[in-house]
């Protein structure tokens, strides 16, 4: 188990002394590799906040640069950025704030080829895509490689979250469900505005990554109930949130 510092024990006081993490989950966040997939709306809390809680090593992966419209919802991201690459400026981000953790930045598109590869070198895996065929890769890859899948997606004023171990047994003694449980078939290309042609509010975006950092933390230093076989619904318009189960 990796051995915190003296910067380490002041850095995450609050943590160490939070029942159900405590030092030793404190140690086990610092030894952890996450692996983040999207630098972008999701992306950016999700990387600040696993920065902020310690995780030891975070993987980014994403293919496109920093646009002007980006920075209405991707808060990693700055003015003086425009242009630049995402994973590069996301990897200055965490390390102006924990300059210890180990950033690995993979800046190409996920597909067929690449993903196994890239997925069997990490615990957990954060699912911050814009599209289905990137997740529903994500989804297989992960089932395949026994790791850890947590999904989030947003449009317009809704978003949504969840935890996948399809390889694992739950309570009821059955698999736990996959990804394509929850959404049997990819939608054509069409059937679903993207958040340029529809829009999207960017501090619902901010909400759910965040969210998504919990379920990640959950899946390294274990407490309560994650969100597996359970969506999480969040509704910003009426500013409703609903869970639904879900199953094999």
């Amino acid at each position: 188990m990796t051995k915190l510092t003296s910067d380490d024990l002041e850095r995450f006081a609050r943590h160490i002394v939070l029942r159900h993490i405590g030092g030793p989950g404190q140690q086990r966040l610092r030894a952890a590799r996450v692996l983040v997939v999207g630098a972008g709306g999701l992306g950016s809390p999700l990387l600040l906040y696993l920065a902020a809680a310690g995780i030891g090593t975070l993987g980014i992966v994403d293919d496109d640069a920093v646009s002007l419209s980006n920075l209405q919802r991707q808060v990693i991201h700055r003015t003086e950025d425009v242009g630049r690459s995402k994973v590069d400026r996301a990897r200055e981000a965490v390390l102006a704030l924990d300059p210890n953790i180990n950033v690995e930045v993979h800046s190409f598109r996920l597909n067929a080829k690449n993903a196994s590869m890239l997925v069997e070198h990490y615990d957990v895996i954060a699912d911050g895509s814009d599209n289905f065929d990137t997740r529903y890769l994500l989804a297989e890859v992960c089932e395949a490689a026994k790791k850890p899948l947590v999904h989030a997606a947003v449009n317009e004023f809704s978003g949504a979250i969840t935890v996948l171990k399809p390889y694992e047994v739950g309570a009821d003694g059955s698999l736990n469900p996959r990804y394509t449980d929850l959404y049997p078939e990819k939608p054509p290309a069409d059937a679903i505005p993207t958040c340029s042609q529809a829009g999207v509010l960017g501090a619902l975006v901010g909400t759910i990554g965040s969210l998504q950092a919990i379920e990640v933390i959950r899946q390294i230093t274990p407490f309560g109930t994650p969100l597996v076989g359970r969506l999480l619904m969040v509704d910003a318009l009426e500013m409703r949130f609903e869970v639904i189960e879900y199953g094999r």
